[in-house]
């Protein structure tokens, strides 16, 4: 979980944090005024250094809250949750209300298909202090790294825009051809040299070391500003103290998180006393928030939850205004009114929440319910011991699958346990997929957990991949879930049980594991059909569809060698894949 260093007296200044009353313990105050943030007192400060110099070290349990992941974002919240105003941002542009910009950045065609979006704003009036500059480095590193997947989706920036001819432009070049002296080096390096000498370029080159052409920013001038995402120049990149005006710029694949932490840094550092100014940014492409948009950008769309739906998650017959004043305690916007909740037919009462600039984690009503329960306070909600006895039992599925573990135990296979959770390049990549049906995780702390498994063979050759010093032959299975996309359900995704099983050895082939599928329908009781298969995974014509109730349940057959050549296997591999809840069914 993200852990952040907070300048106490600048954290208590911005918090409004008043000293604790007589006989309270100040840790103790602290620690459970965090909770409205999913916050924990990771480590106090040394009450033997000066109070300028204290530092509070605070973890942030909630990933999908980035906007906490700085001393004024954290302080925000804690200061509105305890009675604070609702903060208002008018800098901000939004659809059919563009705010007058003095300054653009002009996006040029090239940097579309290598890091296509960027957004950006200036911060003036006032002098940066050490703590505030420390401050800003750790909250962009934050957004970066975590919310950014290491810089890869997103990246930021900051200039001194004195020294800078407007406008700037964001454009792709041949890496061999530019060259600049970067932060923390004292000769010019080319973008190619930058990758193979400079720690920041070592530790980044993944990003961009296989493009052809590498993304730059530079000004009217032809002064470059940096070579995002990788490093800044030093010359109009390296900030300093005592600095006062500021050009903050966010890169990335991604508009919507670029838009995000554009408007996280914005308010944060409006809250720290900064006047914004909107920058335009002029793109030469189509982008989903258009040609030409002024940034900060607020694009949140309102989220409507049901008041019986707050009822039935909460356990407490709450009002709306209740509601709205748990909401407003959380930094949102509420009204009361009708409306129609996702996979809910017909329109209800309910609330109307409108999420403020810097947050983006609504994504469905039990969003607002549960922000509701922060908001009123969790030791507000009188404990309930449950009032119905029931007896448990397993579940049909879990039996059923009990029985199949049982079955494959005896024909030699070994059971193994995976995450649910992958990368696109394991789940799609390798596996010759289009990814046409694979469900995306919207905020991913990583991208080796970005993507939600749609079957099991390629966790199962993930395995194989590293058991190549063990005797032959590898016999492995799992039953476990899988999901993906599915028109045909209210939320549009379909979450089934699945068993996954695969033969590794010289001898495997198609009618191996067909003899395999088999003694497990002889086992359970159940009848089949094959017919031939297309699935991209299996080498054409040793590939089948297996039919149960003239309704495909599942797929088998000798694994594609370049699926193989992919994963660094080295000897065949057949491979099956059943949804164990359709043979359950009926």
């Amino acid at each position: 979980m993200p852990k952040i260093e907070v300048n106490e007296a600048v954290f208590y200044a911005l918090a409004r944090w008043d000293t604790p009353k007589a006989g309270e313990d100040p840790r103790a105050a602290l620690e459970k005024a965090l909770t409205c943030a999913k916050a924990e007192l990771d480590e106090d400060s040394d009450k033997t250094l000066p109070e300028a110099e204290r530092t509070l070290k605070i973890e942030l349990n909630d990933t999908n809250r980035p906007d906490l992941w700085g001393t004024a974002g954290c302080a925000r919240q804690l200061r509105v949750y305890r009675g604070g105003p609702v903060p208002r941002y008018p800098f901000f542009s939004s659809p059919g209300n563009r705010q007058a910009a003095q300054h653009q950045v002009l996006v040029a065609a090239s940097v579309q298909g290598v890091r296509p979006y960027l957004a950006g704003f200036i911060a003036a009036g006032k002098e940066i202090t050490d703590a505030a500059l420390r401050d800003m480095i750790q909250t962009q590193e934050k957004l970066a790294w975590n919310f950014g997947r290491k810089r890869r989706t997103i990246s930021m920036g900051l200039y001194r825009i004195a020294a800078i001819t407007w406008p700037i432009i964001y454009k792709a070049v041949d890496p061999d051809s530019v060259s600049f002296v970067p932060l923390q080096w004292d000769v010019p390096l080319t973008l190619t040299e930058i990758l193979r000498q400079h720690p920041k370029g070592r530790e980044y080159a993944f990003i961009q070391e296989h493009e052809p052409l590498h993304p730059l920013l530079i000004d009217a001038a032809g002064a470059i500003l940096s070579y995002p995402p990788i490093i800044n120049s030093a010359d109009l990149g390296a900030v300093k103290v005592g600095d006062r005006d500021l050009f903050v710029e966010i890169t990335g694949t991604d508009m919507p998180s670029v838009s995000l932490a554009a408007s996280i840094m914005a308010c944060d550092l409006a809250d720290q006393g900064y006047t914004i100014k909107p920058v335009e940014v002029v793109y030469a492409y189509d982008t989903p928030f258009g040609r030409t948009f002024t940034s900060p950008y607020y694009f949140q769309e309102p989220v409507f939850c049901a008041l019986g739906r707050i009822r039935q998650l909460l356990g407490e017959e709450l009002d709306g205004p209740a509601c709205i004043a748990a909401l407003e305690r959380m930094g949102c916007r509420a009204e009361q009114g009708q409306g129609r909740e996702q996979g809910l037919p017909g329109e209800r009462e309910g609330i109307w929440l409108y999420p403020p600039e810097y947050r983006n984690d609504f994504l469905h009503a039990a969003d607002v319910a549960e922000d509701v329960m922060i908001g009123r306070g969790l030791d507000t909600f009188t404990p309930a011991r449950p009032q119905d006895f029931t007896i448990g039992r397993l579940t049909p599925i879990t039996s059923f699958s009990r029985k199949v573990k049982a079955l494959f135990v005896g024909m030699g296979y070994q059971e193994m346990i995976y995450h649910y959770l992958g990368s696109r390049r394991d789940l799609v990549d390798t596996m010759r997929g289009d990814g046409s049906r694979i469900l995306r995780i919207a905020n991913p702390m990583s991208e080796h957990y970005e993507y939600i498994r749609d079957g099991i063979t390629a966790s199962l050759l993930m395995s194989e991949s590293v058991s190549g010093h063990s005797g032959y032959p590898h016999r492995i299975f799992e039953i476990g879930k899988v999901a993906y996309r599915e028109e045909r359900e209210n939320d549009g995704t379909c979450t089934r049980q699945y068993l996954g099983f695969l033969t590794a050895d010289k001898d495997a082939t198609f009618n191996t594991i067909a003899g395999q599928l088999q003694t497990l329908f002889y086992y359970i009781a159940r009848e089949y059909t094959l017919v031939e298969s297309q699935d991209p995974r299996f080498i054409p014509g040793r590939g089948a569809l297996i039919r149960y109730k003239a309704e495909p349940v599942g797929v088998f057959g000798e694994v594609h060698p370049e699926i193989l050549e992919n994963w660094g296997i080295t000897v065949p591999c057949i491979a099956a894949e059943l949804d164990l809840d359709a043979l359950l069914e009926g």
